[in-house]
């Protein structure tokens, strides 16, 4: 008997980690880097952490006298206040809350035109948004002071705040400019004999931790967009007193600013003024001290950070007008569409051409369908149109084939093959069929008695060569049954109609599809290219220059994915498939004839809706997101509501169409808030996948065999099953 190991060496015996696949991990991070992007942009635009409260004035009795009745520059870092005024005959211009990238290079231009400089109080956020602005300021000789990072008062602030406002704003001022500054103007302030015991705190902080504040006493209140020759008025010192001036190059329509400030300089000049920076008026040591080492490079990675966001932001606005667009078009395109091939293939009249009563080959390939393939088989035998079934057994190890041959019935053979994948199962069925047309099915389907003859009645149209069926899905009454069920009614369905109309329909559905054998003849049969072989060769059924039609009463009962696992796994095969069969056909687009119109049509539209769009459609939900947190809400909320309106009554109509019950799209909301995200994050993976050249192995899906025969009981037992088959080889 062998002996079981030590506890000592089971602990010390090293574990595998699981490590989360790089498909699945990239996603995940896109996503993380993405809400950090709006978030850090909501940050930098004042909607987090902004407080926008503003303090009535209060009493000035702990306000020493001689600064309610001195300058307007404070200086408290030596513990005592003292104030400064600026020398007779000098101005220094100020501008506040920028910079501006409408306003503020204008303002400069203007001061450059007359060879004047300024005092720019710069805020955090606007530095951080447009650096080039504050690199200009200083390179033109202005001097630059803090006015905080979000503009909040600060008398409602604690210290701790305070500090992060000072720090932050600093850190922008560096990552743009390089320097530092000790000037510094609280938001907010006005004349220094307003100052009162909520101020004066602040302001005596402010100085203990090393800068000089800079209030005014001469504001030109062009804030209030007064008038051009008020705001000279307002902004003129009287006599030859010098002043700090206060405007704003930022906050709003400064275009009196402008046009004021242009003939304000030339007049003081005219008078004997100079317009000079504080520093400079004063005779002064220079506010600013450069940067270097690690303060440098932390300032230049939060201003990358920021542009980073801001271009972030664009483009998903951008993006979020692209899906806003594509939306609207494919809805409005399925709406209408539909509605034309309704009527058309509605009408007591339509026909597509001489009745078609030629036997049929169904072909039913199976891998491990023991739980499935009798009620498949049974389901076909009930059919109305004469058949033939073709069993291929895909190499099964659970006795698929042995209970498809116990069962006995006549017209059903099964052919026995080694696991070599569906591709190969349904080329070894075809070349075992008697007849020319050929339907396809699959394991874990059953049809309707006039499934069959439904789907092979346009093969009466010689054009036509390939005929899509109407799948549906049988177990519904669960949540992610139900989602699915909205999607194939309304999405798969909807579309077919579409593109049916547009004679470009892109996908043969595996569980319900009939072709001509002697067009899959010329076009090499069913190939292993891709992942999804449906679409392939729905594709080279097109390229081929045939029609591929919807067959609307054709309807097949499949089973739906019962996981989020299983549907993962499900639809990241399909995405990663429709990719390669897009890729595979991509000359399509400069065939010319009739081949070419799926090129110049199909594979376009293709590429939109089925790629680009799901890629897109969750910036929906992340700008509803982002507004419900940021504002503007009802907007946001309205628009969202506007969106799913328009999918409610596509679904309503795709319901009607197609006679279903409407109980189910009570669950549409949920759907389109999380199904979306789902599909969203497996068309990432898959473009993942496809970027990085991976390769996606068949995804095995295991079923419960729940789908019985249309108006009859579920197949008996759960017990569950692989479902999808092996790679080849």
């Amino acid at each position: 008997m062998a002996s079981r190991p030590s506890r000592r060496a089971r602990k010390s015996a090293p574990r595998a980690r699981r490590r989360l696949p790089m498909r699945q991990l990239l996603p995940s991070l896109v996503l993380v880097a993405l809400m950090a992007m709006l978030m850090l942009r909501g940050y930098v635009h004042n909607e987090i952490l902004a407080d926008h409260r503003v303090q009535p004035p209060a009493s000035a009795d702990q306000v020493p006298k001689e600064i309610l009745e001195g300058g307007p520059v404070i200086d408290t870092r030596s513990g005592q206040g003292t104030s400064l005024k600026v020398p007779d005959r000098e101005l220094v211009l100020t501008f506040d809350d920028g910079p501006d990238p409408t306003w503020t290079p204008k303002v400069l231009d203007v001061l450059r035109k007359n060879d004047a400089h300024a005092v720019f109080f710069i805020t955090g956020s606007m530095a951080s948004r447009y650096p080039d602005l504050v690199r200009r300021m200083v390179a033109e000789g202005h001097e630059i002071g803090l006015h905080t990072f979000n503009h909040p008062d600060l008398s409602l602030q604690s210290k701790k705040r305070i500090d992060w406002e000072l720090t932050q704003n600093q850190l922008a001022l560096a990552g743009a400019a390089g320097i530092r500054t000790s000037l510094f103007r609280p938001p907010y302030s006005s004349f220094a004999a307003d100052m009162d015991n909520r101020t004066w705190p602040v302001t005596e902080y402010i100085g203990s931790r090393g800068y000089i504040t800079v209030v005014t006493n001469t504001d030109s209140q062009d804030w209030q967009r007064p008038g051009v020759e008020e705001i000279i008025r307002r902004a003129t010192p009287k006599g030859d007193d010098g002043a700090i001036v206060l405007m704003h190059d930022s906050g709003g329509d400064r275009s009196q600013t402008v046009a004021a400030l242009d003939r304000y300089i030339g007049r003081l000049q005219d008078r004997g003024y100079e317009f000079h920076t504080l520093t400079a008026a004063l005779k002064a040591p220079s506010a600013h001290t450069a940067v270097a080492g690690m303060d440098r490079l932390k300032g230049q990675a939060w201003v990358y950070a920021v542009q980073a966001s801001e271009h972030t932001t664009g483009v998903l606005v951008v993006g979020l007008a692209v899906i806003g667009a594509l939306v609207i078009a494919r809805f409005g395109l399925m709406l209408l569409l539909s509605v034309l091939h309704a009527r058309r293939v509605r009408r007591p009249n339509f026909r597509w051409g001489p009745p078609v009563t030629e036997p049929v080959s169904v072909l039913v390939p199976a891998y491990n369908e023991a739980k499935c393939i009798e009620q498949t088989v049974r389901s076909l035998m009930e059919s109305d149109h004469p058949i033939e079934v073709i069993v291929i057994d895909d190499g099964s190890s659970d006795g698929t084939a042995r209970i498809v041959e116990n069962m006995g019935l006549p017209n059903v053979r099964v052919v026995r093959q080694l696991n070599a994948g569906k591709p190969a199962a349904l080329n070894r069925g075809v070349a075992n069929a008697r007849h020319n047309l050929i339907v396809m099915m699959d394991g874990d389907t059953v049809f309707e008695p006039s499934t069959v003859r439904e789907l092979v009645q346009p093969f009466g149209d010689a054009r036509v060569g390939a005929v899509a069926g109407n799948a549906k899905v049988g177990n519904r009454d669960r949540l992610i049954g139900s989602w699915q069920h909205i999607e194939y009614v309304m999405g798969f369905n909807l579309d077919r109609r579409m593109y049916d109309v547009l004679r470009c329909m892109p996908t043969i559905p595996g569980a319900v599809g009939a072709f001509r054998r002697s067009a899959l003849k010329r076009v090499g049969g069913m190939s292993d290219d891709t992942l999804a072989e449906d679409t392939d060769i729905t594709m080279a059924m097109h390229r081929d220059g045939w029609r591929v039609v919807y067959a609307e009463n054709a309807r097949a009962w499949t089973e739906a994915p019962e996981t989020v696992q299983q549907l993962w796994s499900q639809r990241y095969r399909w995405s990663y498939g429709t990719m390669q069969a897009i890729w595979k056909h991509r000359r399509a687009v400069i065939e010319r004839g009739p081949s070419g119109r799926f090129g110049r049509v199909g594979l376009p539209l293709v590429s939109l809706f089925m790629v680009l769009a799901p890629l897109l459609a969750p910036l929906i939900d992340i700008f509803l997101l982002y507004g419900l947190v940021f504002g503007p809400t009802e907007k946001t909320i309205l628009a969202w509501l506007g969106v799913l309106a328009i999918q409610v009554v596509c679904a309503a109509y795709a319901f009607r169409l197609d006679k279903e019950p409407m109980t189910h799209l009570i669950s549409l909301p949920l759907q389109q808030i999380l199904y979306r995200q789902l599909m969203y994050v497996v068309l990432l993976q898959s473009w993942i996948t496809a970027l990085t050249g991976g390769r996606l192995r068949w995804q095995k899906l295991r079923r419960t065999g729940a789908v019985g025969l249309p108006g009859g009981a579920p197949a008996a037992g759960t017990q569950q099953r692989p479902q999808e088959r092996k790679p080849v080889g």
